[in-house]
């Protein structure tokens, strides 16, 4: 689905027939509003907002001031906007919508990023994301300075703990999947012990998920490594512990809390 089916599906939703507040009370009358930050945070989805926007009045005014991945401080003026005052209006929710929870999903984003200072562990997300809204969720994870896992399930190979089980060996599982795909996708699997691990790095995957692992185990994942594959934190990534799991040594740290636990941003409309 792409982001303009996804805008028009939004303002349908929101707007079935017609919006029987500004319609029948405003003719071609104008009003000018600014978008204000009413909490500090990183900005995302100003680009989302001004399409709903102009979706629904070509002729709208929209003044982006503060770009995507932008800090802003309390008080600060985001954009502003000028034109028919029931078009105004009948774009405000939802662009507010797309606005305010993409900019919590960056502001979150952020604070794990800031928590990896001094190491080389990068901060990803995770397919744990709003049905259909996954583009635009990993779109701000990426404006919060984190990168993007796989997209989707066709992207990257990742054989997790029921697909090893059912497989029955790492090495195999691995082999086989190969025979199969493209040499440029990658190739992850998830281990939960370092005796798994020592199995996984004798495979051909290309990336190890330490799945729940202490932060001593990652630590000795780390030494047994020796930076022949990459390895990926996950499993209770919470943000107090992100500090001591990228000293370990790990390439990746994966955060589902990102896009399912995210708080939206406090962000006003005001004319």
């Amino acid at each position: 689905m792409t982001i303009s089916e996804i805008i028009k599906l939004a303002l349908k939703e929101d707007i079935p027939t017609v919006d029987i507040s500004s319609e029948y009370l405003f003719d071609n009358e104008e009003s000018s509003g600014e978008f204000i930050a009413k909490e500090s945070g990183i900005i995302s989805g100003i680009d989302i907002c001004f399409a709903v926007f102009k979706e629904i009045d070509p002729s709208i005014d929209f003044n982006i001031i503060v770009k995507n991945g932008a800090q802003v401080n309390k008080g600060m003026v985001i954009a502003t906007v000028n034109g028919k005052t029931k078009s105004i209006l009948k774009a405000e929710r939802v662009g507010l919508n797309f606005l305010q929870r993409m900019s919590g999903i960056a502001s979150m984003t952020k604070t794990y990023v800031n928590e990896t200072k001094g190491t080389h562990a990068k901060i990803l997300d995770t397919r744990k994301t709003t049905p259909l809204l996954r583009e635009l969720e990993k779109r701000a994870v990426v404006d919060g300075g984190g990168e993007n896992h796989r997209m989707s399930l066709s992207d990257m190979v990742m054989l997790k703990d029921n697909h090893l089980k059912a497989s029955g060996s790492i090495i195999e599982a691995v082999k086989k999947v190969k025979k199969h795909i493209d040499s440029s996708i990658k190739i992850e699997v998830e281990v939960e012990s370092l005796e798994q691990l020592k199995e996984a790095l004798k495979s051909e995957a290309d990336i190890i998920m330490l799945d729940n692992m202490s932060i001593d185990d990652m630590e000795e994942a780390v030494k047994l490594s020796k930076g022949m594959k990459f390895l990926e934190a996950s499993g209770n990534m919470i943000l107090s512990r992100i500090k001591e799991v990228s000293n370990t040594g790990v390439d990746f740290i994966s955060v589902g809390a990102l896009t399912h636990s995210y708080q939206s941003m406090d962000i006003s409309l005001k004319f």
